[in-house]
């Protein structure tokens, strides 16, 4: 798969379609792009670039545990810049969970880059509040304090990472542990300071400040609930909902596997809005 070096960083990406506009994809936590490989096939098929990446940290692209700003907001920055390697700017930008999150700050940190929103499962309320800072940064800190880098590596989310990249195995022996539990106790605290709803970290304000147009597609679990994303796509001024014929379930997490049987709903619903917002029949 194709590396691109973005502020030194190998980010892996791959792009699916040969012609139509571009859509920039994230899926949800700390996961790779592989999972939404189905989908975007799917979308590349109705006439559109569909661009996947690891953000950095992720899946096979490097792993570099440094910044002043939050995780997120580097990631932000990272796609930016890519999109402007491949001549993709302005896009479509979109994705899952984090990724939905991610999307947003693309836009309020570069919005001369982003020419729709669509967002799917957005992260709300004091489930996932309770939930994801552990899951992002509490069980790592705690691996390093326990047991140094190699108490990270032996984790299941990095042995995935090393995995898919085993060169990210002695980038990760290399850190001092002391500098890693600094930066992501850091990281941590930027993560868990904003609001939690009706967008987890991404204030009402911020929500109402977006002038492109917006798709929201709701989750329908307690980290992703239903409401959650009624409420971000009526803050969003302007924005669509497409609601898929599901139900909140009483789970953590429903993976987005689990959605394979709506993809090509949430392809067809994708592609009609980009396509409307481009002015393409």
């Amino acid at each position: 798969m194709p590396v691109a070096n973005v502020r030194g960083i190998k980010i892996s990406h791959e792009v699916f379609g040969d012609s139509g506009p571009w859509l920039a994809l994230m899926p949800g936590g700390r996961r790779g792009y592989g999972e939404f490989v189905p989908l975007a096939r799917k979308i590349a098929a109705r006439g559109f670039h569909v661009l996947l990446h690891d953000r950095r940290n992720t899946g096979a692209s490097e792993i570099l545990i440094e910044g002043s700003e939050g995780e997120e907001e580097i990631w932000a920055d990272d796609l930016w810049l890519l999109l402007g390697q491949l001549g993709a700017a302005p896009a479509f930008i979109g994705g899952a969970s984090s990724g939905a999150r991610m999307s947003i700050l693309v836009y309020l940190r570069h919005p001369e880059a982003v020419r729709g929103l669509c967002l799917m499962r957005v992260t709300s309320g004091e489930f996932a509040a309770g939930r994801l800072p552990e899951m992002y940064y509490g069980q790592f800190i705690r691996a390093a304090r326990e047991g140094g880098m190699a108490g990270d590596c032996a984790t299941e989310q990095y042995r995935e990472r090393i995995a898919a990249n085993p060169d990210n195995r002695e980038r990760l022996m290399r850190m001092d542990p002391l500098r890693y539990i600094e930066v992501m106790s850091h990281w941590l605290e930027l993560f868990t300071r904003g609001p939690i709803a009706p967008v987890m970290g991404v204030s009402e304000s911020d929500l109402r400040s977006i002038r492109v147009p917006s798709i929201v597609i709701p989750g329908n679990d307690k980290t992703h609930s239903i409401g959650g994303g009624r409420a971000a796509q009526a803050a969003i001024p302007g924005s669509e909902l497409f609601e898929l014929p599901v139900e909140d379930q009483d789970v953590p997490l429903v993976e987005f596997s689990a959605w394979a049987e709506h993809e090509p709903a949430i392809s067809a619903a994708l592609a009609d809005f980009m396509n409307r917002v481009a002015g393409r029949h």
